[in-house]
């Protein structure tokens, strides 16, 4: 089924004009294009949204991130030992990439250096409990280790972990960003 989605006027990814596939849009080079939250194979980070429930609002990727980075924490999602893992790691947002600090012998860590990074998920929210409004921002990208080291040095003044001895700092590339915002059903 075709879907209701439109293409961009240029591929975020690459400059180029998308195609319009059966999914929506699709870079020219091949390269998954991302439209409001959804990709060109309707995948919505878990999120449920292609049809979005009463209350529930998509967010477009610009606004998913203006969200995550008012906040200083979240969740990283990772593999390990062939199943998921969760971590509460707090975050900053620099030159669009989610930067974490962690610790060398952290499981985190010991994924991300396993082979040349590892895709992730992060997650972060802010819930009213109260007013049952708020919103949720997933990012689906490759996490590696930043090793350089004016990098490294920079991320350490800027990030101060939850943790001590926090020796890694680890940039995720978002390539799926998805999100929403729970409104009031109440009238």
């Amino acid at each position: 089924m075709p879907s209701a989605i439109t293409a961009a006027a240029e591929c975020r990814r690459c400059g180029t004009e998308p195609q319009v596939g059966p999914y929506g849009p699709r870079c020219s080079r091949g390269l998954p294009q991302m439209i409001e939250g959804v990709s060109d194979r309707g995948y919505d980070g878990g999120l449920g949204l292609a049809q979005a429930a009463a209350g529930a609002q998509r967010l477009n990727s610009t606004e998913a991130i203006r969200l995550l980075a008012s906040i200083s924490y979240g969740r990283v999602v990772f593999t390990l030992n062939a199943l998921p893992a969760i971590r509460p790691v707090n975050h900053l947002l620099d030159e669009g990439r989610i930067i974490i600090r962690t610790r060398l012998t952290a499981s985190i860590s010991a994924a991300v250096r396993s082979a040349d990074g590892i895709v992730v998920a992060y997650e972060a929210d802010s819930i009213d409990p109260q007013t049952r409004t708020g919103w949720s921002v997933v990012v689906t990208g490759h996490a590696h280790t930043i090793t350089d080291p004016g990098e490294v040095s920079r991320y350490e003044q800027l990030l101060d972990p939850w943790i001590n001895h926090a020796d890694t700092v680890v940039a995720i590339e978002p390539g799926i960003i998805t999100g929403f915002r729970i409104v009031s059903t109440e009238t």
